[in-house]
């Protein structure tokens, strides 16, 4: 695996680099198994990397893959687990129309475009908005820092917009852009659904997911709230913006301390060690075995199968290859390789040459963290970084190139 430790090497600034100009701050990389092995004992990880350090200052801390870093959304694949354990347990149903549990769902409206004024033309929407809308992000909603029009539609109404996504009911209740249904498009979707589900258990998602998914599979640094791991005080990871001019970085506190609430879809702070317990879960009960946070069944015809009928899926295609998107939602991925979304996250529908197999889930994070999980060899990954944009070429660069090297590596 010598191959991929210098390709994280590569990838950071030096110590003494302040402006980090084309290259990350830090990062880590963990790939784990189904079988177990090549692995670093219990866990199933066949390799465990790291390059860089967690802040600017050139003798902090080593970022390594206990660094606790914000993973944006990368939250929704533990969000989707959460939820499927409902479905299965009959609490919530997938064809339950969330509208009739969940206030600001039922309120939405679906905004036309703008009046020569500039007053926004909005009508009453008279659908369904499923739980399986609001997973597979059919429902018609996107995230309002990604959107012109609900720009516009902030300001005409006077609401605040941040730098990136606002980690609360306000900041994620903008009108549909779409009747539910009839399309496909990404968004706080997954931060509904986890309202929904704090709905109908009484608790916040933060406790149910600690009870129900985190503790279980012993991933005891990940959560919501950084004051809640006062633990991982001194290996928490700075997130940093990357300048497009100079190429260099500087802080970017985005992710609040104590967010207004438990964000389904993008509010989770967690370790690379951590989240590959997840992804090596995942690959145990989608082949039938391994903890029970929900069953291998409800593994493979929820998390793992297709969910879009032909109108989503090209709509999704279009949005997701479009040249000014795919580097970042879909790096490495040629021409060809048909798609689908899953409720646990992207599926790609034939093999990636060199890369991961048809049936394969994968999603990213707006830090560029990235996983993926490859049922076909039995093998997922996770990097971990922090930095932004969405996007950002050299993140993108080193998940695509450490990914082949995995498979050039273990995969004969």
């Amino acid at each position: 695996m010598e191959k991929l430790d210098a390709l994280l090497r590569g990838a950071v600034a030096d110590r003494g680099d302040a402006a980090c100009k084309d290259k990350l701050l830090g990062a880590a990389f963990v790939v784990t198994n189904r079988r177990g092995k090549h692995r670093l004992h219990a866990t199933g990880v066949v390799y465990s990397g790291s390059a860089g350090r967690i802040g600017f200052a050139a003798d902090s801390p080593a970022f390594n893959g206990d660094t606790l870093t914000y993973g944006a959304s990368i939250t929704k694949l533990l969000s989707a687990a959460c939820l499927t354990q409902l479905v299965e347990q009959g609490k919530m149903r997938l064809d339950s129309d969330v509208r009739q549990i969940v206030p600001e769902v039922r309120d939405m409206q679906i905004l036309r475009g703008f009046t020569p004024k500039g007053e926004p033309m909005l009508e009453d929407n008279d659908r369904p908005i499923t739980l399986k809308h609001l997973m597979v992000h059919t429902a018609g909603l996107r995230y309002d820092v990604a959107d012109p029009d609900l720009r516009k539609w902030s300001e005409y109404v006077g609401r605040p917009i941040g730098k990136t996504i606002r980690l609360s009911k306000d900041g994620f209740n903008t009108p549909l852009l779409m009747r539910p249904g009839d399309g496909w498009m990404y968004g706080p979707a997954m931060d509904w659904a986890g309202v929904a589900l704090e709905t109908v258990t009484g608790r916040t998602l933060g406790e149910y997911m600690k009870q129900h998914l985190l503790d279980p599979l012993g991933m005891h640094d990940t959560g919501f709230r950084v004051d809640r791991l006062p633990h991982t005080a001194g290996r928490r990871a700075q997130v940093t913006l990357r300048d497009v001019d100079s190429g260099g970085l500087s802080a970017f506190d985005v992710a609040p301390v104590e967010p207004e609430l438990d964000s389904a879809g993008a509010g989770i702070h967690t370790t690379a060690h951590d989240y590959a317990r997840m992804l090596r879960a995942m690959l145990l009960l989608q082949a039938g075995s391994g903890p029970g946070v929900i069953s291998g069944e409800t593994a493979r015809q929820d998390l793992f199968a297709p969910r879009l009928d032909e109108r989503q899926r090209a709509v999704m295609e279009e949005f997701l290859y479009a040249p000014d998107r795919r580097g970042a939602f879909i790096p490495g991925v040629p021409d060809g390789i048909g798609l689908q979304y899953g409720l646990g996250g992207l599926l790609a529908l034939g093999d990636v040459e060199g890369q991961r197999r048809r049936g394969s889930l994968s999603w990213s994070g707006a830090a560029n963290s990235r996983w993926w999980i490859d049922p076909e060899t039995g093998i997922a990954g996770v990097l971990m970084t922090a930095v932004f944009p969405f996007g950002d070429e050299v993140a993108c660069r080193l998940y695509t190139e450490l990914e082949r090297a995995v498979y050039a590596e273990l995969v004969k």
